[in-house]
């Protein structure tokens, strides 16, 4: 039996803050979750180029999207989305970055809300609070929730300090928010696109190309920890779970979960 997947973005998280940000929930999904601490972004490791990694499942060398700005693909791969709704599944799309807006073809959506507060950080408050009734009353196959006020925090503030973790702390709360108010035919899965250093992110560093993944469901077993994964891999996870193919072109590889 398929089944309906949540998927939570936290721009700029790294696998080590989120342990060390003060927030309980963390490890508390990690004995719930199969996870991986170490796995792998992509290089470039910069916001769109990642995303568009995340939902088509190849290289941004593949893709064509090397910076922050969309380029069309030359020789075109559907994403998530698009194949998703091919295969009849109703997507939803919550975010606050405009530029994500391209990782998605149009007419692919059942719903998409995008949230422009300018400079006040209550964003991923605001879109958590949007998507959780959304989740409850229209029950969508697919929903990807991007809380993007860490990475901006990161920019601001410089990874790892008081500034960053307290907008990480933020995002846990919103991840937390939906956890407890998820129907029991969901699977939640909590990533981030890239890490940071100093002020920036976009090397090949560990710092900057490690993240987080974290899978909570029926599908998966509680307390496992995965020694490698790709944010590539999370594509045609979620399109199992689904219980849709994957796009042919995909190259990552389904995630360890029950048959």
């Amino acid at each position: 039996m398929s089944e309906k997947v949540v998927l939570i973005l936290v721009d700029g998280m790294r696998s080590d803050a989120m342990l060390q940000c003060g927030h309980s929930f963390p490890e508390r999904l990690m004995k719930e979750s199969t996870y991986c601490l170490s796995a792998a972004s992509v290089y470039p490791s910069v916001t769109l180029p990642c995303h568009m990694s995340l939902f088509h499942s190849v290289d941004p060398d593949r893709h064509g999207v090397m910076t922050n700005t969309y380029t069309p693909q030359v020789r075109p791969i559907d994403g998530m989305f698009d194949q998703f709704a091919k295969e009849k599944k109703k997507n939803a799309f919550f975010y606050s970055w405009e530029q994500l807006r391209d990782i998605c073809r149009p007419g692919k959506l059942h719903t998409s809300i995008y949230l422009n507060l300018g400079k006040q950080t209550e964003a991923d408050r605001k879109l958590t609070q949007l998507a959780i009734p959304y989740i409850q009353k229209e029950a969508p196959d697919f929903t990807f929730l991007y809380l993007g006020e860490t990475d901006a925090s990161g920019h601001h503030n410089g990874w790892m300090s008081d500034g960053y973790m307290e907008t990480l702390r933020i995002a846990w709360d919103c991840i937390e928010a939906v956890y407890e108010a998820l129907p029991e035919d969901y699977t939640l899965i909590v990533t981030a696109d890239h890490g940071g250093h100093a002020r920036t992110h976009g090397s090949n560093t560990p710092e900057d190309m490690i993240i987080p993944i974290l899978l909570k469901g029926k599908r998966f077993e509680p307390d496992c920890a995965l020694t490698e994964a790709s944010i590539k891999d999370i594509a045609p996870t979620v399109a199992a779970l689904l219980g849709v193919p994957a796009v042919e072109d995909w190259e990552g590889c389904v995630l360890p979960m029950k048959e």
